[in-house]
């Protein structure tokens, strides 16, 4: 008997076939997931633009744990294979153990086809893998593995092994679990009312969806509904700016007042400039400093949309700035914001990639460029000012050994308090907050 005819492209699944090239984007090309999936995903309708982002950000979150079990039910390294023999098998798997809805044959069938369209060979082992899968089941595949060590832990949730003795070594056991599980989920999507044209009560009465508040931040409202948050007439009008809880934690510690002088140093995309601006009611000035020539237009766009016109942009490297002393302009800042860039182990919820771009070198070159940053921030304190440093993530080196060598080698300042946040206790990103003052 002749062997059947494959189905055209167009027959697989557009999200199945949208999320499969995302996959193979972001592990053969080093694209962002966001990015590729942006690109990749124009033209689908809303209900498969949903879906290949679920199977795209879950396959790319899930790679260590994919991985692990292709190996097994393979009988040979992931590295071994053929990439779009990999991509097909990762997504393939991904559907069959992590979601339901769809039927396992339709799963295997178009992770084959798309095998098949991309590959020399190698496509009877991705029908043959996820065929064996599926009949295994996911309680089987999943429920044998055991998180009981950092390197078992690292498989069972899929995190870098290096990550995973951090984190066990730093929070603990039971703690490093719970955050590794908790990263896998979907994170919260809360909204900032902007205080300048309305609050959170009247913000959430004119909201399609539902929501509720945090007691600890009066304008803070966390949606329990998906909303197209920049589709919306009031984010165009600047009623809202979508916001972590744990992000405005930060402007809320350095607590500015009404016509003070605040320095942001990298302050794009603008969060927590136009938060500041708000809690300052905009008045006062807020000089927020941006490297990136594009990044600051985008910082000054969100400034304009939010109504903060206390906020001046200012295009400048923020581990130079300024170049010795307070600012030419003034006698030194009230308060400062020193909120630099981050290796971002903290939002791994809503970055499906980042766990697999971060290495330990990384950071300790972050952390280099950190201390320069925060030296420029506290040169530019006036005495009896406040200084925040702030990060979204969890790491010591970037976090808590920081501070101490920045507090030995400047005894003018004092700690006041740190303010930690962990996903999995506190439902929002992670977040270290570190107020200190200057005599």
């Amino acid at each position: 008997m002749a062997a059947m005819p494959s189905p055209p492209l167009a027959a697989i699944a557009p999200a199945r076939r949208c999320a499969y090239t995302v996959l193979r984007r972001v592990f053969e090309r080093g694209a962002y997931a966001d990015q590729a999936l942006q690109s990749e995903a124009d033209g689908l309708d809303a209900r498969d633009r949903a879906l290949a982002m679920r199977l795209a950000y879950g396959a790319v979150q899930r790679k260590g744990t994919l991985d692990h079990l292709i190996s097994r039910l393979a009988e040979r390294p992931p590295g071994r294979l053929d990439p779009p023999v990999l991509a097909a098998l990762r997504l393939g798997l991904f559907e069959l153990l992590y979601l339901d809805g769809s039927p396992d044959y339709a799963v295997v069938a178009d992770a084959v086809e798309l095998a098949k369209i991309e590959a020399r060979a190698g496509h009877g082992l991705v029908n043959a893998v996820l065929r064996r899968a599926a009949r295994e089941g996911s309680e089987a595949l999943l429920g044998g593995l055991s998180d009981d060590t950092p390197e078992r832990a690292a498989v069972k949730h899929s995190h870098p092994e290096w990550l995973a003795r951090l984190w066990w070594q730093t929070l603990g056991a039971e703690q490093a679990r719970a955050l590794m599980a908790y990263d896998n989920e979907p994170g919260e999507v809360s909204l900032r009312a902007n205080t300048l044209v309305t609050d959170a009560a009247a913000l959430a009465a004119q909201l399609p969806v539902r929501t509720h508040g945090d007691p600890r931040i009066p304008e803070a409202l966390v949606l329990e509904e998906p909303l197209d948050v920049h589709g919306s007439a009031l984010w165009r009008a600047g009623a809202f700016l979508a916001q972590s809880r744990a992000a405005m934690l930060v402007a809320r510690s350095l607590a500015p007042v009404a016509g003070e002088r605040v320095l942001d140093l990298c302050a794009a995309p603008g969060g927590k400039s136009t938060h500041l601006a708000a809690l300052m009611q905009g008045r006062g000035e807020i000089v927020a400093v941006e490297r990136n020539r594009s990044r600051a237009g985008a910082l000054a766009r969100t400034a304009q949309r939010l109504h903060a016109g206390n906020i001046r942009v200012e295009i400048a490297d923020a581990a130079r700035w300024p170049n010795s002393g307070p600012h030419e302009d003034g006698a030194g800042f009230d308060r400062v914001l020193v909120d630099p860039p981050c290796s971002g182990l903290g939002t791994l919820q809503a970055r499906a990639d980042l766990r697999w771009r971060v290495t330990p070198a990384a950071i300790e070159q972050m952390a280099v460029t950190q201390a320069a940053i925060l030296a420029a921030g506290a040169a530019a304190l006036r005495p009896g000012g406040v200084l925040v440093y702030a990060t979204c993530t969890i790491s010591p080196t970037e976090n808590e050994r920081l501070i101490d060598v920045f507090l030995d080698s400047h005894p003018v300042f004092r700690l006041d308090e740190i303010a930690e946040t962990l996903p999995n206790r506190d439902h929002t990103a992670g977040f270290f907050i570190a107020r200190l003052s200057r005599s």
